[in-house]
């Protein structure tokens, strides 16, 4: 197991799996009052770049239920936000803490945090990535589908973290990935460039959301203009009409596809409000199980 969860990159189909194991035996031991078995008064160090709600809480109940604290820490309330160098917060946070989680907007923030830290470093979100969310995704759709390999995860909407990330879980977990973004609004390079080394399941990128829809096991999307990108709002309606998840696209796609969206949720524009309450179960699972997912790679990152 890597010492850090920065990106999905650095773990092998095995690890990812390690962690869904462990992710559903945690979730089952929580449901059914069983207590987890983890050294008491581990401290999760919480350092907030952006605006947030799952990953707050999911993470602040999670070191909770494991026998821990953790500690708030936003950017405008920590040194950080104040122009302190990232190598001296993040030297000093390793001698308080067990482990460190970050969301903040430059991927290149986490990497050189982690390249001074101690202690594990957990990407919370970057621009780039936001490996937590995918596999909580990974969670939900093997506990409904039973499991990954052989199924069709389809991506529709803009190159994001979200996209990037979901492609290299997806594929390596063996699952054949299709994504549909607008032109100028791609995956990153990174993403691509692991997706063409990939053998045993296959990935494709279009820009016709019916064509990556069709016979997918599970369909994806997140809002057209991410935190960082508000600016653009008004330019992305326009680049995103059409790449919207609603009742048409959903007949492309195979018998009991489900539906993810990281959440929140634009409802009437990435997705319709009917498709998105006629799947509310699978994409509220999913949400939970951002707490069981962080949970497990926790547990195996402070071990």
């Amino acid at each position: 197991m890597p010492k850090h969860l920065l990106k999905l990159l650095d773990y092998t189909r095995a690890e990812i799996t390690e962690i869904l194991d462990l992710a559903d035996k945690l979730k089952h031991e929580q449901k059914s009052g069983i207590p987890h078995d983890f050294p008491k008064g581990k401290t999760l160090a919480m350092v907030f770049d952006k605006n947030s709600t799952r990953t707050r809480v999911s993470f602040e109940v999670g070191i909770y239920q494991l026998g821990g604290h953790g500690i708030f820490l936003p950017s405008t309330s920590s040194q950080m936000g104040r122009g302190e160098p990232i190598a001296d917060t993040a030297r000093t946070l390793a001698r308080y803490c067990d482990c460190v989680m970050i969301r903040t907007f430059g991927h290149e923030i986490v990497e050189e945090f982690a390249h001074w830290s101690d202690v594990p470093v957990i990407n919370g979100l970057t621009d780039r990535y936001h490996p937590c969310q995918v596999l909580a995704d990974l969670m939900t759709i093997r506990e409904h589908k039973g499991k990954l390999a052989g199924l069709k995860l389809c991506y529709i909407g803009d190159g994001n973290n979200m996209a990037n990330s979901l492609i290299v879980g997806g594929l390596k977990c063996g699952m054949d990935v299709s994504v549909a973004c607008p032109e100028g609004y791609g995956p990153h390079q990174e993403a691509l460039d692991f997706a063409a080394t990939v053998t045993d399941a296959k990935f494709t990128l279009v820009t016709d959301p019916r064509e990556a829809a069709a016979g997918a096991d599970v369909i994806i999307t997140d809002v057209w203009a991410s935190m960082g990108h508000e600016e653009e709002a008004e330019k992305r309606q326009i680049a995103f009409k059409g790449y919207q998840i609603n009742d048409e696209l959903m007949a492309l796609t195979a018998p009991g596809c489900m539906v993810q969206h990281c959440l929140p949720a634009k409802k009437g524009q990435e997705i319709t409000e009917a498709v998105f309450e006629a799947h509310a179960q699978e994409i509220f699972d999913e949400a939970e199980n951002r707490l069981h997912a962080q949970k497990a790679a926790m547990v195996l990152l402070m071990k």
